[in-house]
Formats: structure tokens, C-alpha cells, sequence
């Protein structure tokens, strides 16, 4: 069968720069595609041309016949009045879907998208809500193939495993732009890198992000040797030519056709390889103060919403919080309350002497009529950048900015340069304390990484919101869950509050730790290594969830002493030789998951 979608010859500019070149891309049935791709490099332009929204320079896009094409914008944005069901049933009506399947249509997407009331209005709805309902809009159509830009924005971790279950259950293929690696490890069955450093304009691994990962480092390991070939290449031709060869025989004429063609190879392999990245350092304060911020029996009432209640909690110098739970939780509420925005409804909050207090809103606030140049440098043409006078327009270029854009507007600038943008501003601010509300949207994964060896190497407190569950597992040493209701309570990590979240916690499992409920790992959390993490990705994720393996390892082991010491079980031959033989099992298994769990804690520092 042909496929669902064939892309050839694509090229694309805006201007004088192109954002990609005579690239081809096709969809089959079953792929799931991970589109990922540096800022600029036009991922959203190209799932605009797949999706017909947008025409490509040059090129051709050839649907499969009788395919319908779903496609889910970044932004997902709706009328006034129009209600959910309305929304749905506008997007049946212009896929032609017959009359008499409406109803069974709007039953079956609203269980799937977890809509509980078809009759509220959409553009009421919450940020999270409205995602949910873009994607319903075009998955209510039965889709061949679904285009998703970003479609973890917006999202809280609750919806992103939801829309993990989605794509994973669902029969249409699709393709989804996204920088959250945990989301494309588990949702991805291909990865497409767009990125004008390859020969053909982008590389395209089968497998997960991980396989990805091992097949980029292949590539330009491969481009690397060519390079050290042509360089040697073009030396001998260079050599031959500087000592004067007679121009006019046809052999040497060649020759030198040949040695300027090799150059070019040269100079092109060579841009492929040369790649560059933000340079992201936030510094600390020299304060010696441990105890930055302590909050004792806080509260927060909004209207008559209980936001937070009997929260006690201690934020040290070092200290890397990960602040967590769904949307409309409190987590940006919390933020305010540490940077004395709000105030507390009930309870006190004591801050360190002349603290300094670093805040990145998630509003991405900058002033739209001003240059770049202004947004970096308010009032000179240079930046005062650790202690040390730099020119605004070398300081640019350490975030990816070239020469020519310092006197564009901001305005001008994508998601992800207005990220970059905040996040140089930051970088010139030393700080006690670094509160980060959610500075992983819009960014690419090549900046992600750099910021998280910045976070990772970061001496001052932090407090960070974020739905990249990668980032919370490798940068965070505590986290703080919300759980939307009032309540709050301590882990060691991620995957122990997505086992807590939902289930309702009866008792206190240890008391301590100012007053908050501290789950078994608490401890760990609180003296966890304050060095930087050496693990890879695949040992991150294995780390990120061993606390539960062993946990459940050891339940098996107790079943197993409690089934051989049953005096029934005793006196019969057969069940005791099998219940020894599960002990021993179940004992082998614990065993090696802690030899395990020693082996990736001493790589953590």
C-alpha cells in the first residue's frame, strides 16, 4: 500500500532564509513520528505544508486516496459561545461524517479525550482542557494520519500520560513535533531530526528517542571520518598546485577542477559537523546562609478556593525542588508566595536576610516595541555578565543570536528565542534562590540539555515547575507534590508522586520534615547527592523508577517468607519445595536490583 502521506522535493524559505531545502518525508500506516529539530529549523511550516494549511516553494505532497489528514496546531484557540459538543460536531460536518454517526462519534471521543460535560463553553475552558479538546476535534473524525505540534503544552503530567495512551492506542498513524524526551521515548517509533547540518536536510533513525540518540552519535561519527579524509585530500591537491604545475595540459586542468570541488565538499561537511548550542550559566550568590526560606502552617484561599493549606516546608541553600501536580494545583501561586507577590491567607514565611530571588514567569513578559539589543542591554551596548564587561552583541551570540537580529524587534522573535531571550536577562542576576516556571516550553532539546547541565551545576536553591519529566528526574533532589485540593506532599523523585498521585493517603507514613507527610525515600531525596548526574538517558529513566522495583521486589519476598512459615504450606512437600523456590526467586531479584540501584546511585554522585 502506498503512503498516507508523500513529501518530495520540499523546500521552504521565508525571505532570504531558507528553513529547509528539497527535503522528502513520507507518513505510512502505523508510524509514529517524532519530529524534533532545533528553534528556526521549521518543524511547524513543515507539518503546516503536510497538512495542506500551507503551501511549500518547491515540492509536491501527494495524500494517499480517500486518507483524511487530523492535524492539531500549536496554539489551540476557539470561538466565544461555541460550546465542546459544537466544536465536535462542526469538525464531523466538515469531514462529511454521516449524519447517523454523530452521536456514537461524540460518545466514543468524549470517554477517549475524558470530557465530563460536552455542554461547557470552549473558550472557558482551561489551557490543558482546550489541548484536549483541539486534539478531540481531530480525532473525532477517525483520522488516517495526526499531525500534533507540541501537543504536550499546555498539558499537566496527568494529561501528558493521558495522550501517551492516546497515540499509543490509537489505529492511525501520526507525527508530533515535541522536545519532552520521556514523551518520545514512550509514544515514538521513529524519530526525524529536521536540521539543516545533514546532507539531505534531516535524519531519520527507526526506534526511540534513545535509538535516536545512538544513531546521531553514528552519523556524525561517519561525518567526522569524512572530514579527516577530505582535509587530507585537499592538501595533497593544494601541495600539488603550490608548486606550480603546467596549467595548460587537460591532466592538470582536471586536477584543478578536482581539488576546488574537493574545498567545497570540505567547507560543506565541515558546517555539517560544526554545530553550536546556547551557552546557559546561572550563578549563585557567595551567601553561607543555609536557611533560605522556610514556610510555616501556609495557607492560600482564592475566592473560595482552597489553593494550599498546612504547608510546612524548608527551601536550603542547594536545594533543587521540583514542584508538581495538575493544573490549577498552585504551583505558579507557590511561586508568588516565595517571591512575596502574595501573601499568605494564613501562616508565616521566613526569608534569609537581603535574599536574592531570581524568578522566570511562564508569561514570557518582554517589552514587544524594543530591539533585541535594548531587551539584553537596557541602557549601553554592553552587559555586566559575571563580574566581567561584555560587549551585548558577543553576549548575544552566546545565545544563538546573530549580529543581524540585535536590532529586530522582539516582537519578531519565535517561542523559543523569546525563551533564550529571558533566559540570558536571568543569567545577569546572581541569585540565593532560582524559581523557574516552566522554562522548558518552546525550547529545542539541543538548549534543553544545556540548561539542565547549568541547572545540574547551579549552587544556589531552586525551585522549578516544569512538565518535562526528564528534566524533574535528572535536575531535581526533592519534590513537592500538589494535589489540587489543598493538600501536599513530599518525594524523592518523579515516579514516586506519579504513584501517589490519585490515592488517597490515610495515615503519615514517617511524621517529621516540618510537619509534611515524608514518603518512604524522603531521606534520600533531602541528603541526595548535590553533584552533578553522570547517567545516560536509559540508566536516568532506569533510576527514575528502581525505588519502585525494589519496593515491589521486596513485597515478593515477604509473601514468599509469610507463604513457607504457613503451617498448612509446612506439612506439604509440594507447596513447601514451590514456596522455597519462589523465595529464593524473589531473594535473587531484590538482590540484584539493589546491587542495581548501588551501581547507578555511586554514577549519580
Amino acid at each position: 500500500m502506498p503512503p498516507i502521506l508523500n513529501a518530495q522535493g520540499l523546500t521552504k524559505a521565508f525571505g532570504a532564509t531558507p528553513l529547509f531545502r528539497e527535503i522528502s518525508f513520507t507518513v505510512s500506516d502505523g508510524d509514529r513520528i517524532g519530529l524534533i529539530g532545533p528553534n528556526g529549523a521549521g518543524k511547524s511550516t513543515l507539518l503546516k505544508v503536510l497538512a495542506g494549511d500551507e503551501d511549500a516553494d518547491a515540492g509536491d505532497v501527494a495524500v494517499r486516496k480517500r486518507s483524511r489528514v487530523g492535524y492539531v496546531a500549536q496554539e489551540s484557540v476557539f470561538a466565544p459561545g461555541v460550546t465542546v459538543r459544537e466544536v465536535l460536531e462542526a469538525a464531523l460536518v466538515r469531514a462529511k461524517v454521516a449524519e447517523g454517526e454523530h452521536e456514537g462519534r461524540l460518545r466514543e471521543t468524549s470517554g477517549r479525550t475524558g470530557f465530563p460535560d460536552l455542554s461547557a463553553e470552549a473558550a472557558r475552558l482551561s489551557g490543558g482542557w482546550r489541548k484536549r479538546l483541539a486534539i478531540a476535534e481531530a480525532v473525532v473524525t477517525h483520522p488516517d494520519v495526526l499531525l500534533l505540534d507540541e501537543p504536550t503544552n499546555h498539558l499537566d503530567l496527568a494529561g501528558i500520560a493521558w495522550l501517551e495512551e492516546l497515540l499509543n492506542e490509537g489505529s492511525f498513524a501520526c507525527v508530533l513535533i515535541s522536545h519532552d524526551r520521556y514523551f518520545l521515548e514512550n509514544v515514538a517509533t521513529e524519530i526525524v531530526e529536521l536540521n539543516r547540518v545533514y546532507a539531505e536536510g534531516l535524519l531519520r533513525v527507526k526506534g526511540t528517542y534513545s535509538k535516536f540518540i545512538e544513531g546521531k552519535q553514528a552519523y556524525m561519527e561517519a561525518q567526522s571520518k569524512l572530514q579527516d579524509a577530505l582535509k587530507n585530500r585537499v592538501k595533497i591537491e593544494v601541495d600539488w598546485l603550490r608548486r606550480g604545475p603546467k596549467a595548460r595540459s587537460t591532466k592538470a586542468k582536471a586536477r584543478i577542477d578536482n581539488a576546488q570541488d574537493l574545498i567545497g565538499q570540505l567547507k560543506e561537511v565541515n558546517s555539517r559537523v560544526q554545530t553550536s548550542s546556547a551557552g546557559i550559566d546561572f550563578s549563585a550568590t557567595d551567601r553561607q546562609t543555609k536557611r533560605l526560606v522556610e514556610l510555616e502552617d501556609v495557607a492560600v484561599v482564592l475566592g473560595d478556593r482552597k489553593i494550599v493549606e498546612g504547608l510546612n516546608f524548608l527551601v536550603t541553600s542547594g536545594m533543587r525542588v521540583g514542584l508538581v501536580g495538575p493544573n490549577g494545583s498552585g504551583k505558579t501561586t507557590l511561586l508568588r508566595l516565595l517571591t512575596s507577590e502574595l501573601e499568605p491567607s494564613k501562616g508565616t514565611i521566613k526569608k534569609a536576610a537581603s535574599l536574592k530571588i531570581v524568578y522566570f514567569s511562564q508569561m514570557r513578559e518582554l517589552e514587544e516595541g524594543v530591539t533585541l539589543r535594548r531587551a539584553l542591554a537596557p541602557d549601553s551596548d554592553s552587559v555586566v555578565y559575571q563580574g566581567r564587561v561584555v560587549h551585548v552583541a558577543s553576549y548575544a551570540t552566546k545565545f544563538l543570536f546573530t549580529s543581524e537580529q540585535l536590532n529586530q524587534p522582539v516582537e519578531r522573535l519565535s517561542g523559543g528565542e523569546r525563551a533564550r531571550v529571558l533566559i540570558a536577562k536571568l543569567m545577569l542576576e546572581p541569585a540565593d534562590l532560582l524559581l523557574l516556571d516552566e522554562p522548558t516550553n518552546d525550547l529545542d532539546i539541543a538548549t534543553l540539555e544545556i540548561l539542565e547541565e547549568s541547572l545540574l551545576e547551579y549552587t544556589g536553591a531552586l525551585v522549578l515547575v516544569t512538565h518535562d519529566r526528564y528534566m524533574l528526574d535528572r535536575v531535581s533532589t526533592i519534590v513537592l507534590g500538589l494535589d489540587g485540593r489543598g493538600g501536599s506532599e513530599m518525594f524523592a523523585d518523579y515516579s514516586q508522586w506519579e504513584q501517589w498521585r490519585g490515592v488517597k493517603v490515610e495515615e503519615a507514613i514517617a511524621p517529621g520534615t516540618a510537619g509534611i507527610a515524608v514518603s518512604p525515600a524522603a531521606s534520600v531525596a533531602s541528603n541526595g547527592a548535590s553533584g552533578k548526574k553522570k547517567l545516560s538517558y536509559l540508566e536516568a529513566r532506569e533510576y527514575a523508577g528502581i525505588e519502585a522495583a525494589v519496593e515491589a521486589a521486596e513485597d515478593r519476598l515477604q509473601t514468599a517468607r509469610e507463604l513457607i512459615e504457613d503451617p498448612a504450606v509446612a506439612v506439604d512437600a509440594a507447596r513447601l519445595t514451590a514456596a522455597l523456590a519462589e523465595m529464593e526467586a524473589a531473594q535473587e531479584a531484590a538482590d540484584g536490583l539493589y546491587a542495581r540501584w548501588a551501581e547507578l546511585t555511586e554514577k549519580v554522585g
